[in-house]
């Protein structure tokens, strides 16, 4: 069922209907409190100045005092209530996205740089959950008005009929005033969203920038961006004012008709001066509950747009299906491919026996990634199948296939925390940190395995980050194991040292390494040539090194 921003709006209001009720029957009581004040005060002028009594003064001052006192109580915890109302529904919609972002099935990512879904889950959530904490002030302005008008009727009809009859146009025209401004906020987001995507996107590859010498390309691309998202928010900033000046308008021109006809029964003697007192300061108070509605309605535009745009972070569909076959609880790690077609793979089918270290060269890097995509299950082959023991991958949902069948990709990235952190806890953990060579990474840092790793392991080099997400993807002891050249910037002794350990480690269980690296290839039990999408020869790698695609992959 797709789920829509009205959807996710009223999903974010009805779970947090009770500290939303609450905040809006406190904050009735002090909007209710405030319309009261001027009614108490034309009260004492009738009753206790007009009559001379100090007593009947002193007993409504006291009335007076006790009404600010509650007034003040309650929109304290009103705004308490309302607050922790937002504060919770911003939270729950963040864990929304971001189970939706790390559903196993993925597809969120799909048209979406991580910035952007940073953004979503931030920004966005923290706007919708603010819908939380003004709807009760939104109630507390109606109540306002329905007091204003219930004591205006008391004092006299038609003031209280005009108050009660003009305030439903006057919300309307708010409402539809505020469509602009729903349009040009949700812009806004997406602007602002894509321009912290570029900004993450830039910082992550900095180094390669710096490297390439493309500094200026990238600086002009952010400056473009930016400009896009400035553009956005000024157009947005103008729609604001546009509508809070609208919507200012018609308040004032409606509170100046309530004033007019109250003074106008004053001078008729329809009314008492405290009456018309209190009908001056209740035309007077109007302007706090139409400040309100005015401040309420751009929340709730601002609150839609960004509801909208987190529904489609939600409805985006998954990369693969859920799958509800089995695989077995020991696996024996038996992988299989036949007739596997996508993107550059065409018609793909060999086989990594159970405890096999098999590596497979693939002359094109895009063939590569496909097939480390249907591996991994992060996608579904057009044509042919994946399995393990037998179990075609695409049946079985993702995060099972993900306990038997472990992918670890060449650009993996490290986690802020320790070394030893990063590594994990495993039994086997020490181990795993000898085969990929992390001993000699800890040897070289101030506090061995206990040294803090900056985020992303950005404090590490190119070849000690790859030996410890190496370690990692090792300790997790997966009965397959499938790595993407794991040592590019390793050096050619250490690469040596770490092609003996990975063999001897993954010893009894099944490894796929797919790489181009002659001392990996080496260790291998058996290498598999695929070549412009197709398998091109088998062999050890002594064997294959007579091939002039296969040196030209491997050697060259």
């Amino acid at each position: 069922m797709r789920t829509t921003g009205r959807e996710v709006l009223r999903r974010s209001i009805t779970g947090q209907r009770r500290p939303v009720a609450l905040a809006a029957l406190l904050t009735a009581c002090h909007q209710g409190g405030e319309a009261l004040v001027p009614v108490v005060i034309g009260v004492v002028i009738d009753q206790a100045v007009a009559g001379g009594s100090a007593g009947t003064l002193l007993l409504w001052l006291a009335v007076l005092g006790v009404l600010f006192a509650a007034l003040s109580t309650s929109y304290r915890l009103g705004a308490r209530f309302g607050e922790r109302a937002a504060e919770r529904a911003a939270h729950d919609l963040r864990l929304d996205v971001g189970r939706r972002v790390l559903h196993p099935g993925g597809g969120a990512e799909a048209g979406n740089l991580a910035g952007e879904l940073v953004s979503i889950g931030t920004s966005d959530a923290k706007r919708v959950g603010q819908v939380n904490g003004v709807l009760p002030f939104g109630a507390a302005g109606l109540a306002g008005l329905l007091v204003s008008a219930v004591v205006l009727l008391t004092m006299s009809v038609p003031l209280g009929l005009l108050v009660l009859l003009g305030t439903p146009p006057v919300l309307y025209l708010a409402h539809l005033v505020g469509k602009p401004l729903e349009r040009r906020s949700e812009a806004e987001q997406e602007r602002s969203a894509f321009a912290s995507g570029v900004a993450t996107d830039l910082v992550a590859g900095l180094r390669v920038l710096k490297g390439i010498g493309a500094e200026r390309a990238a600086v002009d691309r952010y400056r473009r961006t930016s400009q896009d998202s400035l553009r956005a928010t000024l157009r947005a900033a103008r729609a604001q004012a546009w509508h809070n000046g609208a919507l200012l308008a018609l308040t004032g021109i409606f509170i100046a008709v309530v004033a007019l006809v109250g003074g106008t029964l004053a001078a008729d003697g329809a009314i008492s001066v405290g009456d018309l007192v209190a009908a001056v300061g209740l035309a007077q108070y109007l302007i706090t509950p139409f400040t309100i509605f005015s401040w309420v309605n751009g929340e709730l535009a601002q609150g839609r747009a960004s509801a909208a745009r987190i529904a489609d972070v939600l409805n985006a569909p998954p990369a693969v299906g859920t799958g509800h076959a089995t695989l077995p609880a020991r696996p024996a790690g038996h992988v299989r491919l036949s007739s596997l077609r996508r993107g550059a793979l065409r018609d793909v089918g060999f086989e990594a026996r159970p405890g096999e270290l098999l590596g497979v060269v693939a002359t094109d890097p895009a063939a590569a990634t496909d097939l480390l995509d249907c591996l991994g299950r992060a996608a579904d082959p057009v044509a042919g199948s994946v399995s393990v023991d037998s179990g075609d991958l695409s049946t079985v949902d993702p995060d099972r296939v993900r306990e038997v069948v472990l992918v670890a990709a060449h650009d993996a990235d490290l986690f802020a925390g320790t070394v030893e952190a990063n590594v994990g806890s495993g039994p086997r953990a020490a181990e795993a940190m000898a085969a990929a060579a992390v001993d000699e990474v800890a040897a070289a840092l101030p506090d061995g395995v206990a040294t803090a790793v900056s985020e992303r392991g950005r404090s590490l080099s190119g070849g000690q980050r790859q030996r410890v997400a190496l370690a990692r993807a090792l300790s997790a002891d997966a009965p397959v194991l499938v790595l993407h050249d794991p040592t590019t910037a390793v050096d050619t002794v250490t690469e040596a040292r770490i092609a003996a350990g990975l063999a001897e480690l993954r010893r009894g269980r099944t490894t796929i390494l797919v790489t181009t690296s002659p001392a990996l290839l080496a260790a291998a039990d058996r290498v598999v040539l695929l070549d412009d999408g197709r398998i091109a020869g088998e062999g050890s790698h002594a064997d294959l090194a007579v091939r002039a695609d296969y040196r030209a992959a491997v050697l060259s």
